[in-house]
């Protein structure tokens, strides 16, 4: 993949695998959600999807977690079709809505998955990507069945977790107690040189 990765913390990205049978998008936006709500500033795209009475998917739908905005990322196939295809429009937004979180205040973004579009190239690779080169946390979904690509694309780094809330919530308090750490550790350093430059100013010449 070639990445310039400005961390030497791998756990700050963080890649939920899961299967079929996983609600995946509706685990991740109770999750966003439920951070936004407590006043972390999170940013990034969850999925919603709809489907019909015959459980067929109708459409796909991402929220920006930053703006509440919801953005089409699918286009109906025709009459009957039962089919969705990608809308390159709606991927365009979806692409603004996370690049715009890398350049926020975002403690966290997060990417709805890194699918088999993005496994072939295509999607979000390149966002997910940003994100990463950023070096704010990143919390995305990789199917099972794209596990190797996702593999390939970061080069082994990060960490896999388990489909299940118990495991994002101890990922996530881990990752932001280090961050709220390197913080405190900032600001002590800058204030030190700051002391050290004002003493200096002040000895005779």
């Amino acid at each position: 993949m070639g990445l310039e990765l400005p961390e030497p913390d791998p756990n700050l990205v963080a890649a939920i695998i899961y299967h079929p049978e996983d609600d995946i998008d509706t685990l991740l936006a109770a999750f966003g959600d439920e951070l936004l709500r407590s006043g972390t500033p999170v940013g990034g795209i969850v999925q919603h999807n709809s489907k019909d009475d015959a459980g067929k998917l109708r459409g796909m739908t991402v929220i920006d977690l930053m703006t509440g905005l919801r953005i089409d990322i699918s286009q109906t196939l025709g009459s009957g079709s039962g089919a969705c295809k990608l809308d390159s429009a709606g991927l365009a937004e979806a692409s603004r809505a996370v690049l715009q979180a890398v350049a926020s205040d975002a403690e966290l973004i997060i990417v709805n998955k890194f699918s088999k579009q993005e496994a072939a190239g295509r999607g979000l690779r390149d966002e997910i990507a940003a994100v990463i080169q950023s070096g704010k946390p990143l919390l995305t979904a990789v199917p099972a069945s794209c596990y190797d690509a996702w593999r390939q694309f970061t080069g082994d780094y990060g960490t896999l977790l388990y489909c299940d809330r118990a495991v994002i919530d101890e990922w996530w308090r881990e990752v932001s107690t280090r961050q709220a750490a390197r913080a405190v550790r900032a600001l002590e350093i800058a204030a030190a040189e700051l002391s050290a430059q004002t003493t200096a100013s002040g000895r005779p010449s």
